[in-house]
């Protein structure tokens, strides 16, 4: 197969990923919507890990909220972080308790009961993301895994399972990125038609 016929595969396999998703995926998502608005409702954030190009992506879709999704529209800043934008808090995690934990001790942290974590694995094996997600869960924060593959073990984690249903990574990436995005715009939509309270 010559690069112009690998490319045309390329995007045809992740549209027809997408288009899958789409139909398969959209009370999974909008289950997911409902808990990051009762979390934020009642004083909570959103948190983001994951490894690699999903801690790129962890940043991502926390900057989307923290800042801005969509340039026409104007709305409060909502609170959310990425447990990967810290170099000197992983770099430290990592030096003094091991990369395994890095994301975990600083949820453990940060995190308060009614928060929402949001796992980023296309493997569903990345240890420190599961070891976060088993902390929320003890702590009594809502378990979200964006998983691609077989999804184990950290889907047995998580409240709430998206799962793209390929074993290719940039693949996975492309659709966790696309889902990303889709649940934070109508995440968005509703804090726009319904503010959140401002606190006293």
């Amino acid at each position: 197969m010559d690069d112009q016929a690998r490319f045309t595969a390329m995007l045809r396999r992740s549209a027809a990923l997408k288009l899958r998703i789409a139909d398969e995926m959209a009370a999974a998502v909008v289950a997911v919507v409902n808990a990051a608005e009762v979390s934020l409702r009642g004083g909570g954030k959103l948190m983001f890990c994951g490894n690699g190009g999903s801690a790129a992506d962890s940043q991502h879709l926390a900057t989307e909220m923290l800042i801005r999704l969509r340039p026409k529209v104007e709305r409060p800043s909502i609170p959310a972080l990425a447990l990967t934008l810290d170099p000197a808090a992983l770099t430290a995690g990592g030096n003094d308790y091991g990369f395994a934990q890095v994301f975990e001790r600083s949820l453990r942290g940060l995190g308060r009961r009614g928060d929402v974590l949001f796992g980023i694995t296309t493997s569903g094996r990345s240890e420190n993301v599961c070891r976060a997600l088993s902390a929320a869960r003890e702590m009594g924060i809502v378990t979200v895994g964006l998983l691609g593959g077989g999804g184990l073990p950290a889907r047995e984690l998580c409240d709430h399972v998206l799962l793209v249903p390929d074993s290719e990574t940039a693949r996975i990436q492309e659709c966790h990125i696309a889902l990303g995005h889709a649940l934070l715009e109508l995440l968005e939509d509703r804090l726009v038609t319904h503010p959140l309270a401002v606190p006293a």
